[in-house]
């Protein structure tokens, strides 16, 4: 079972702190940031640790642990995910998770997490159920009330716990926003030497009544790995292929999934960055490849250049170049891609004297998106609704952004 739940800083100074199995002793938060120093950076940070009593889950959002004490044996992805779950419903509540927002509602946060969780078990995490049982802050909570709501929520009471009753509309209408994250790494001859997407769809629904809707792709046995949220009918997906659901109202996550094949890069960048003893030579140019045309923006190239390097001489024609000398990480901003012009970014670099040649060169990282364009090829083939008398307007984008999206010199 989970024990409890702590949110602190990064120093380690404890903001909130929930006990559910009786109190527990902070000393396991003092092992915690212990282990937090042993590991050097937050990436390196396990996201379970191993105690002499316990296990510590913990994730960190903006700047935040959430830690969560396990006692026994209990999945630690599902408490991972639960930690997750409670910094959305406190983005959703506060509009950011900050240790300000956090001060600033505790009384909120504390309702929150005893609806969240009962007895070490995850228990109500919709947010249409929890924002009828604890109203959301407002200038009205400035007066001194009750945060709670004085009945028990309809939803709560059937066997569809996400969706309240009694929803109406003037203007039905579903949107479908697709993400795709692409990770992928290209050799210094332009190759691909691994990748995959990383997706999601992001729903807001306006629907009057209890819609029934069925959504289909054209291809989705290319999807090799996906999630649902609890709306979704498993059953349906595993023998069909047909995501059929009963949306929330509002916003939420309607899937996530993954996809293993190997694409053509959306974008191309061919770093040629050589050293010798004096300095270095640095030449990166960028350009559309394989996005049909679709504008391709916010488009950053970022270079992380050896400890060696102390000083930068580089200018591009298109955006704007920076270069940070204590970390030794160059910028370059560029934003939109021209479609008539090749963006390139030419220089030079200095080496400290007596320094040794650096044996390893520096891999870009590429960052980008592009609107109404799918990287994996992934189509909506159709979506329908029973169960209700009207016909909904509907939209689908699709928008390719990168994750860890690298070039190798």
């Amino acid at each position: 079972m989970i024990r409890s739940i702590f949110i602190l800083t990064i120093p380690g100074d404890i903001i909130i702190e929930k006990h559910y199995g009786g109190y527990l002793n902070r000393s396991v938060v003092d092992y915690f940031i212990q282990e937090v120093g042993r590991a050097g950076s937050l990436k390196e940070l396990p996201p379970v640790i191993p105690s002499t009593r316990y296990f510590l889950a913990n994730i960190n959002v903006n700047d935040l642990f959430f830690l969560a004490p396990i006692q026994g044996d209990y999945p630690p992805l599902l408490v991972i995910e639960f930690l997750y779950r409670v910094a959305e419903v406190f983005k959703d509540y506060f509009k950011e998770v900050s240790e300000d927002s956090l001060k600033n509602n505790f009384t909120t946060v504390y309702n929150l997490l005893d609806e969240l969780m009962d007895s070490g078990m995850p228990f109500m995490t919709e947010y249409n159920i929890l924002r009828e049982m604890i109203h959301p802050p407002s200038l009205i909570d400035m007066i001194p009330r009750a945060g709670l709501g004085l009945q028990l929520p309809e939803g709560a009471l059937t066997n569809i716990p996400w969706r309240r009753q009694g929803v109406k509309y003037t203007n039905n209408e579903i949107f479908f926003d697709i993400y795709e994250e692409v990770d992928a790494i290209i050799d210094a001859n332009g190759l691909m030497v691994s990748s995959q997407i990383a997706g999601r769809v992001e729903v807001v629904s306006q629907l009057t009544g209890f819609p029934d809707l069925s959504l289909r792709f054209s291809n989705p046995r290319m999807i090799d790995d996906c999630s649902f949220h609890p709306c979704v009918r498993y059953s349906r997906w595993e023998n069909e292929r047909n995501i059929s659901f009963i949306p929330p109202d509002g916003s939420f996550t309607l899937m996530k999934y993954r996809i293993f094949q190997q694409i053509q890069p959306p974008i191309y960048c061919k770093p040629t960055i050589t050293f010798d003893q004096y300095g270095g030579k640095v030449t990166v140019m960028v350009g559309p490849k394989a996005c049909q045309g679709k504008l391709i923006e916010d488009v950053v190239i970022t270079i992380p250049f050896p400890q060696e390097i102390t000083s930068t001489s580089l200018t591009s024609q298109f955006g704007t170049v920076s270069y940070d000398e204590i970390s030794r990480v160059c910028t370059w901003k560029i934003g939109k891609i021209p479609k008539d012009k090749t963006p390139m970014l030419s220089g030079t670099v200095s080496l400290a004297q007596g320094s040794v040649i650096p044996e390893t060169r520096p891999t870009c990282i590429v960052q980008f998106r592009i609107n109404l364009f799918s990287a994996s090829g992934l189509k909506v083939d159709s979506l329908n609704l029973v169960n209700e008398p009207y016909k909904p307007y509907k939209g689908v984008r699709f928008i390719t952004e990168s994750g860890k999206f690298q070039a190798r010199s």
